[in-house]
């Protein structure tokens, strides 16, 4: 087992950013945790922080008891009875395997979102381009990613109350949603758009809504699509970039993309 880690007391966002990092700087399989290692050092870390007058909110004592509450039923023995039944053994880890998988995903599209802002506010333009504008040409309102997940999180935030159905037989993937996307883009003209809030809200589970925005940060990264906006504040869109038939005329991209959320 990996020695004991040297805690420098980082400032973590939430208690899944800790655990991430923990399993991340140990280069321990997120899919196979050594829940009491973990436990362990996480505790180590709470009490680290209390010697140093961090105030560390609720969220991180909840998982400290979480943590040791699946540490607990590992410890337990299998009952016999299910084991008759042919039941297949839950693993206790697996809830909180997928909500460190999912939150690592949006922590990542973070990263990327802001590299992007650090590059676009080192960009200069250039103040003679209106010469080369026609008055006639109306470029509309661009909008950035952020505006998307911005947008992306007041959607989740309106479907709170409202009943979702979770189908578990349904495993969809973030390949899926983009042929679903691509299918989308070939059913209208090339130069309409397609609203993805209105899309997204269509879902009927909170994963497929999930692998959807995953699927259009995917896309717009591999320039399959732009986001748009035609006016100030008005919806967002998504439309056809120039190289979208380039980008579906081979299955390579695809292919990574399934190994990569796999």
């Amino acid at each position: 087992m990996s020695s004991p880690l040297n805690f420098h007391l980082e400032q973590y966002d939430g208690p899944l950013d800790l655990l991430l990092d923990l399993i991340r700087k140990q280069q321990i399989d997120i899919k196979d945790i050594p829940i009491a290692t973990i436990t362990q050092q996480y505790l180590e870390y709470m009490d680290k922080a209390r010697e140093m007058d961090i105030d560390l909110g609720a969220e991180f004592v909840y998982m400290a008891a979480t943590l040791i509450h699946i540490k607990s039923k590992m410890l337990l023995p299998r009952d016999p009875a299910l084991e008759t039944e042919g039941d297949a053994a839950e693993d206790p880890r697996q809830e909180l395997v997928d909500r460190l998988l999912e939150h690592e995903r949006f922590k990542n599209a973070a990263e990327m979102l802001q590299q992007k802002r650090l590059i676009e506010e080192n960009v200069w333009s250039n103040p003679q381009i209106k010469a080369f504008v026609s008055e006639d040409d109306d470029p509309g309102v661009t909008a950035t990613l952020f505006d998307l997940v911005k947008a992306f999180g007041e959607v989740l935030e309106r479907i709170r109350n409202r009943p979702i159905y979770e189908v578990e037989s349904s495993d969809v993937t973030v390949g899926d949603m983009i042929l679903y996307l691509r299918g989308q883009f070939l059913n209208i003209a090339p130069q309409e758009p397609v609203f993805i809030l209105r899309v997204i809200e269509q879902q009927r589970t909170r994963r497929s809504m999930i692998a959807l925005f995953l699927a259009v940060l995917e896309m717009i990264r591999m320039q399959a699509v732009v986001v748009t906006q035609k006016d100030l504040f008005g919806e967002i869109a998504l439309q056809r970039h120039a190289r979208f038939d380039e980008v579906f005329a081979s299955e390579q991209p695809m292919a990574a993309i399934e190994k990569d959320y796999n």
